[in-house]
């Protein structure tokens, strides 16, 4: 393809260029350094991503149809995360890897989802629906409210030290890559993401409730004048984002084996620059921002050659964030848009 005369590079694009290819050398340097070190750190970083991607779909739902940074996400998420602690030492499940453990998880799982997705959609209800005609910025507080408000309950209801929970998940190896052991523990956050993606994917593009949500997210008036019942809707798109906060809550308690109740917070704020990196709204994108982010923090804290250190893992995620939002607004899979459309 011939530019046309007198093109001159965006500046912008070409530091985005030199940044990203100045990464993959720095990636292609360590993998020859340290290969073994290298692909746990890789395996890590994709179990970490999956989980952020779980969460992060949560925001771009929520965001598509309403354009509404909900904050209080990721305190819904944390609370999920304490349920699960306190089910697993009630119910007494051991990492046996039996019928009985086995059952237990996916109890616990629907159980959590279920708690989180009517968390959720009560946050819906009661603080966001009456605003939903005012300002942006009255929401918007309203969302940060709901969110110190949750991490309040986390902290009357566990304390203000980490909650411990019981290590219930297999770590029997399945495979290895160059030596290193990929075991159950991290592939069942696998085992978890991809079907729960594909099954929101086709929830959105081929049932009635999804298309519901489109139209919605489009426009709320003329989709109420099409016989769309736009309350329902909306809560519906709550109660989904609520239980996927669910399943990522069992997830990260299970795997990291402790929940603060600040942690909502923190992994909150990774999930939702995981959905904008993706591209805001964009199913497929919240994912794959929430991988790259996952493998960005676990080979800063890892490797060893010209690594600034995990003091700096999130100063380097959100230089990458802004270095390619100044090349690409959408993000990476986002659709540009016109405005006022």
């Amino acid at each position: 393809m011939r530019l046309p005369t007198g093109y001159r590079p965006n500046p912008a694009t070409i530091l985005g260029v030199v940044f990203v290819a100045l990464i993959l050398v720095w990636l292609i340097v360590n993998l020859a350094k340290t290969p073994d070190e290298f692909y746990n750190l890789f395996l890590i970083g994709l179990t970490n991503g999956a989980v952020y991607g779980l969460i992060a779909l949560g925001y771009s739902l929520v965001y598509g149809i309403l354009e509404l940074i909900n904050f209080a996400h990721g305190d819904v998420f944390m609370l999920g995360g304490m349920l699960v602690a306190t089910m697993t030492a009630s119910f007494g499940l051991k990492g046996e890897g039996d019928l009985v453990l086995w059952g237990g998880i996916l109890a616990m799982i629907l159980i959590t989802m279920a708690f989180c997705a009517g968390l959720n959609t009560a946050i819906e209800l009661v603080a966001y629906r009456r605003l939903r005609g005012a300002p942006r910025l009255a929401p918007l507080i309203t969302a940060i409210g709901m969110s110190f408000i949750l991490q309040n309950v986390g902290l009357v209801w566990k304390g203000a030290r980490p909650t411990s929970v019981d290590s219930i998940l297999p770590r029997g190896e399945i495979f290895s890559i160059g030596g290193v052991a990929y075991t159950w523990n991290r592939f069942i956050i696998l085992l978890v993401t991809v079907p729960v993606l594909l099954a929101l994917i086709w929830l959105v593009q081929r049932t009635r409730p999804g298309k519901a949500m489109r139209a919605t997210a489009q426009d709320r008036d003329a989709a109420a004048m099409m016989g769309i019942n736009v309350n329902q809707t909306i809560s519906f798109t709550f109660f989904i984002a609520g239980a996927l906060a669910g399943a990522a809550g069992l997830l990260f308690a299970l795997y990291t084996t402790n929940v603060h109740f600040t942690t909502g917070f923190r992994v909150g704020l990774i999930a939702f620059t995981a959905a904008v990196l993706g591209g805001i709204g964009n199913l497929p994108g919240a994912v794959l921002g929430a991988t790259l982010i996952g493998l960005i923090e676990s080979f800063n804290n890892g490797l060893t050659w010209a690594t600034p250190g995990s003091d700096w893992t999130t100063s380097i995620i959100f230089a990458i964030l802004i270095v390619i939002l100044v090349v690409r607004p959408e993000g990476l899979l986002g659709e540009r848009t016109p405005e006022g459309a």
